[in-house]
């Protein structure tokens, strides 16, 4: 288990891309054991929200805090308990799958071959442990960067569009993995324009306009 009590604020982001005020007011309040979906037309501020709440984007106004304590003045504690998935995957095209997890994940903590393994096995791409990241398929490395959050040890995941060039079991797979994070007593948000925990009870929405 997790540990409980994490809670993920935001209240009256603005931002603006360029001449465009693309966050306008936008609050939401998400805790342990619950998933946020973030929807809205292509354009909207999805991706821009996540990048905000990740402290990768200034906000113009607004505050972010992470178990009740902006995140401007605690960064460090929040990133340690953060992982973000963005559209790109990440990962270095030289070093095998293996490697892969152990570089990114192990900038966190030491993992053992066991660890790892487990991670490739439950995201389906055990057998490609050994091959160099260039050679997987798109939706292999997808699930490898999958892979990546089971290691991070993190309460808190933050996913842009997480079932990008994946099938329909990996989008299952997608599914499920968010599913038992949170029931571990963790949380998500993901934007997400496709079906994703639609009907499961911890789900939690926010439409952006």
């Amino acid at each position: 288990m997790l540990p409980d009590g994490a809670r993920l604020a935001a209240r009256e982001i603005n931002a603006w891309r360029g001449d465009r005020h693309i966050l306008r007011d936008v609050s939401f309040d998400v805790r342990s054991g619950e998933f946020l979906k973030i929807t809205g037309p292509n354009g909207v501020g999805k991706t821009t929200l996540l990048r905000v709440v990740c402290g990768l984007l200034p906000a113009e106004s607004g505050e972010v805090s992470w178990r009740d304590r902006p995140v401007q003045g605690a960064s460090d504690e929040f990133h340690a308990e953060m992982a973000y998935l963005g559209h790109l995957n990440s990962l270095k095209a030289d070093l095998t799958a293996r490697e892969n997890l152990r570089f990114l994940a192990g900038l966190r903590q030491a993992l053992s071959d066991s660890d790892v393994d487990a991670a490739l096995d439950r995201v389906g791409i055990l057998s490609r442990g050994d091959l160099p990241a260039r050679s997987l398929s798109a939706g292999q490395k997808r699930r490898l960067a999958l892979a990546r959050l089971l290691l991070s040890g993190a309460a808190l995941w933050i996913l842009d569009e997480p079932v990008t060039n994946l099938d329909t079991a990996g989008i299952a797979l997608v599914e499920d993995l968010i599913r038992e994070h949170v029931e571990r007593g963790g949380l998500a948000l993901a934007a997400a324009h496709q079906r994703l925990l639609d009907d499961a009870p911890m789900l939690r929405r926010l439409e952006l306009q």
